[in-house]
């Protein structure tokens, strides 16, 4: 990166607040691949000038999947101790690239004390471009098809199908939807802590039978709004050998390739 992000706490040394606080996540922060999709991110916002700072060394996991694997004491924990960071530095407004962490952040961190305005980065963009802030010039992928794949917990479980779609329209490209798509769409597999686990045994995996149907439209991309859906669809990709043929990327790297960031 050739700019500096600044940290909350170096925020508040100076006695000031940044526009929003980006939320980077676990996958995000540690996960090689996801890393691209918070780079590309922090581009786009620093190019138009965005206000953001991270939390850093003082993030920690939301707790989704201790909640989903069944521990609630741990996901307690781990959500206290967020929620005394966040309440500490009076944040008020949360970005995040996980769908995983804004619907924890968004609705159960209230509960246990934890209110704030939590969006998704697909949300925040489109807000920025409706405020002029933004401005997508989409000419890169003219022509290209491009299918949309629904992360689980922006979709079915925030009712958010609008955002990442008006922005990939901007692209210039061949938007085509899957049968299967917003309230009928298919999980991608990693939805409640199954990302960490070998899945049970059966006739086909769920994202070798997701990624069949995105494969069947042939796309150039397949795009995702969730860094754990694009794992588990470029294993989909590479297991089907069409790697080479067909990308898939978060919808902030697509933005970013049409800046040419």
């Amino acid at each position: 990166m050739d700019f500096n992000i600044k940290t909350m706490a170096e925020y508040a040394a100076e006695g000031k607040s940044p526009e929003v606080l980006f939320w980077v996540g676990c996958a995000g922060s540690f996960d090689d691949r996801a890393k691209k999709i918070t780079k590309a991110f922090c581009k786009i916002l620093n190019k138009i000038g965005v206000e953001f700072a991270v939390l850093g060394q003082e993030e920690s996991c939301t707790g989704d999947p201790a909640k989903r694997a069944g521990n609630e004491f741990v996901f307690q924990m781990m959500a206290l101790t967020n929620i005394e960071v966040l309440n500490a530095y009076e944040v008020k407004k949360i970005v995040t690239a996980c769908p995983h962490c804004f619907n924890t952040l968004k609705n159960e961190y209230p509960g246990l004390g934890g209110n704030y305005e939590v969006i998704h980065h697909t949300q925040f963009l489109r807000n920025l471009m409706e405020e002029g802030r933004l401005k997508i010039e989409g000419g890169a992928f003219s022509g290209k098809k491009i299918t949309f794949h629904d992360p689980c917990y922006l979709g079915r479980a925030n009712n958010e199908y609008e955002a990442p779609r008006v922005l990939l329209e901007k692209l210039d490209a061949e938007l085509v939807e899957m049968k299967r798509c917003k309230s009928n769409g298919l999980c991608c597999g990693a939805g409640g802590a199954q990302m960490f686990k070998e899945p049970e045994k059966g006739n086909k995996d769920i994202n070798i039978e997701r990624t069949e149907e995105a494969l069947s439209f042939e796309p150039k991309v397949i795009a995702t709004g969730c860094p754990f859906c694009n794992t588990m669809m470029t294993d989909g990709v590479k297991h089907f050998n069409k790697n080479h043929e067909v990308e898939v990327k978060d919808i902030v790297e697509l933005l970013a390739e049409a800046e040419d960031l």
